[in-house]
């Protein structure tokens, strides 16, 4: 079974919980757990900390075997600068690689993307 959901919203910080709830909304109907939805949410909130202007955000959660894939961007300039450090601080990188199981930069003509994969501790009930 695969679920994929694309948003997009202004970058600006009121147009956030929009995005929340559809995450969270997404989360209830797979039923994953409490732990799997709030680390997808601290790691999207931490993202859409590095957004602060007048562009839009796109957001795209799929939902396949057994994990969670979301991709968040687009990103400019040194927007993503924390994540090229060593994680030793409170920063970006650190944040994300504690709540998700994997993250990763891509680039393309319109700017970088932070790809995370979470695997669902429903999934893997379901699967034993």
């Amino acid at each position: 079974m695969s679920d994929e959901i694309t948003l997009v919203i202004p970058a600006q910080e009121e147009f956030r919980r929009v995005a929340q709830l559809v995450v969270g909304g997404l989360g209830a109907r797979l039923d994953l757990t409490y732990e799997d939805l709030d680390d997808l949410q601290t790691a999207l909130d931490a993202l859409f900390d590095c957004r602060e202007d007048d562009g839009d955000l796109r957001v795209v959660v799929d939902v396949s075997d057994g994990r969670v894939r979301s991709t968040v961007g687009p990103f400019a300039g040194g927007q993503l600068d924390e994540l090229d450090g060593d994680g030793s601080g409170l920063g970006l990188r650190r944040v994300l690689e504690t709540v998700t199981d994997a993250f990763e930069v891509e680039r393309d003509e319109a700017g970088a993307w932070v790809v995370l994969t979470k695997k669902t501790k429903a999934a893997a009930g379901a699967a034993g």
